[in-house]
C-alpha cells in the first residue's frame, strides 16, 4: 500500500531522481516546478520517511568481472525460528548475493548471486552456500542473458495532478 502521503510533486521528484540521482538540487526543483529551498525540503523528508533509501551509480557487471548471474532457489530444513534468523544473517553478510527474498512454491528463498564465472559459482556453492545454517536443497539456475536489467519502480499508481 503506497504512502498516503505522497503526492504528485513527490512523485514527480522520486521519478526524475530514478532517472538521475546525480540531479542538483536546482536541476532537480527545475524539472519538477519548484523553487530550491521547497524541493530540498521534499527531497529531505523523502529521505527521512525511509522512501528514498539511498543513491548509488549504476555499475555494469561484465565491465566488473562478474559474468556469471545464478539464481538459486533454497530450502530450509525445518522453519524454526534460530535457524531461519541464522541462515537471513549469513545470507545479508554474502557479497556474491546481491539480493535474496523470502517466496513461496518449491524454494523458501531466492538469492540473486554474481560470481565472474562457472568456477567461481562452484567454489561459492561448495565453500558457502552448502555450509548455510539449515540448508536442505539448493537449486541452481543460470542467467542465459539480461532480457532487461533491475530498473527504475513504477509511479503510476501515486497520485497525478488534477485538471
Amino acid at each position: 500500500m503506497p504512502n498516503k502521503k505522497l503526492d504528485n510533486l513527490d512523485r514527480r521528484i522520486l521519478a526524475a531522481l530514478q532517472r538521475d540521482g546525480r540531479l542538483s538540487n536546482v536541476e532537480l526543483a527545475e524539472e519538477v516546478g519548484l523553487s530550491p529551498s521547497p524541493c530540498l525540503r521534499r527531497v529531505r523528508l523523502l529521505e527521512q520517511a525511509g522512501v528514498i533509501r539511498g543513491y548509488h551509480a549504476e555499475l555494469d557487471r561484465v565491465g566488473v568481472g562478474l559474468e556469471m548471474t545464478v539464481f538459486v532457489g533454497i530450502k530450509v530444513e525445518r522453519h524454526d525460528d534460530k535457524v531461519d534468523q541464522a541462515f537471513r544473517e549469513a545470507v545479508v553478510n554474502l557479497p556474491e548475493v546481491i539480493s535474496c527474498q523470502l517466496v513461496s512454491g518449491e524454494s523458501d528463498f531466492l538469492l540473486q548471486v554474481t560470481v565472474p564465472d562457472l568456477a567461481g559459482y562452484e567454489a561459492f556453492l561448495q565453500k558457502t552456500l552448502l555450509k548455510l545454517p539449515g540448508v536442505s536443497d539448493i537449486r541452481s539456475n543460470f542467467a542465459i542473458s539480461t532480457v532487461k536489467p533491475p530498473s527504475a519502480l513504477p509511479l503510476m499508481h501515486l497520485p497525478r495532478p488534477r485538471p
